[in-house]
């Protein structure tokens, strides 16, 4: 099957350091795209989402309400065996990282020879170490400290369960596969729902507030497994992150902001677990 023929402007930067849309499609060619869209979730995060449904009507009908339930990530394979549980989980890392590699090998596909590679296109490079980090920290706080709230608030009306971030068996490799884990969510998530998903979506002809919409209410669906405020909170996270890439094209800043808000989840309740019961 012969590639998408889209055409892009070059890469002309701002004085933001923002990069220009690239231009639309052909009409013809926007059923294909329609199809690599599906094609790459239905092996990332639209897979996810199919399981996270699932997950979230099982669990509303449990005999248990939804408030008395656990929700546990990061668990250990085979506790028992240290050597094999640390090869679960860096194979099941490094395999979530696949899909990356698609969306990138598939924007390749269709870059002209002289306009920036995919992961350049993205912002998903070290081009401006400054300006992601700042941007990251400043977004980590915005969204992580609401989210926290927001999380209590959604276990007090019964509409989430509880989370336990982190379930691994302590070994010395513990905190090193969160902070791996939480690097690899973040990788996955935001170059795929959000650079790749918004450039292809902007290359199809939506609308810029459709696309974001589309964006957020896909990152919502796949934390549904959570309880209703995990996917409320992640659609308003969504369309937060959607609008920064927007005036950025940079999803290096989004990518810090994830890592650290998970490595802090993660490591955070790995380590307080046993000391504050409201977690």
């Amino acid at each position: 099957m012969r590639p998408i023929r889209l055409a892009y402007r070059d890469g002309v930067t701002d004085v933001t350091g923002a990069t220009e849309e690239p231009a639309a499609t052909q009409p013809g060619d926007r059923p294909r795209l329609a199809v690599e869209i599906l094609l790459v979730l239905g092996v990332s995060l639209g897979a996810s989402a199919v399981w996270s449904l699932l997950s979230i009507i099982r669990k509303l009908t449990e005999p248990a309400p939804l408030a008395a339930q656990t929700t546990s990530m990061n668990v250990s394979v085979v506790p028992d065996r240290p050597w094999l549980d640390l090869a679960y989980q860096l194979a099941g890392i490094g395999l979530a990282l696949v899909p990356v590699g698609l969306a990138l090998y598939l924007l390749a596909q269709v870059c002209r020879p002289a306009a920036e590679p995919p992961h350049r296109l993205l912002g998903l490079d070290l081009r401006r170490p400054g300006h992601d980090l700042g941007w990251g920290l400043a977004l980590a706080a915005a969204i992580g400290i609401p989210g926290l709230g927001l999380y209590l608030a959604a276990k007090a009306l019964g509409v989430n369960t509880t989370v336990a971030p982190a379930n691994l068996a302590a070994h010395w490799w513990t905190v090193p596969v969160l902070v791996l884990a939480a690097c690899q969510n973040a990788i996955v998530e935001e170059v795929i729902v959000v650079g790749y998903l918004l450039t292809r979506l902007e290359q199809g002809g939506w609308r810029w507030p459709a696309a974001v919409a589309a964006s957020a209410v896909v990152r919502g669906s796949y934390h549904l497994y959570q309880g209703f405020g995990g996917f409320v909170g992640n659609v308003v996270m969504g369309v937060v992150f959607a609008l920064v890439w927007r005036r950025t094209r940079r999803v290096g800043p989004l990518v810090v902001a994830h890592a650290l808000i998970d490595i802090v989840a993660f490591v955070g309740y790995s380590a307080l677990k046993s000391h504050l019961a409201w977690l």
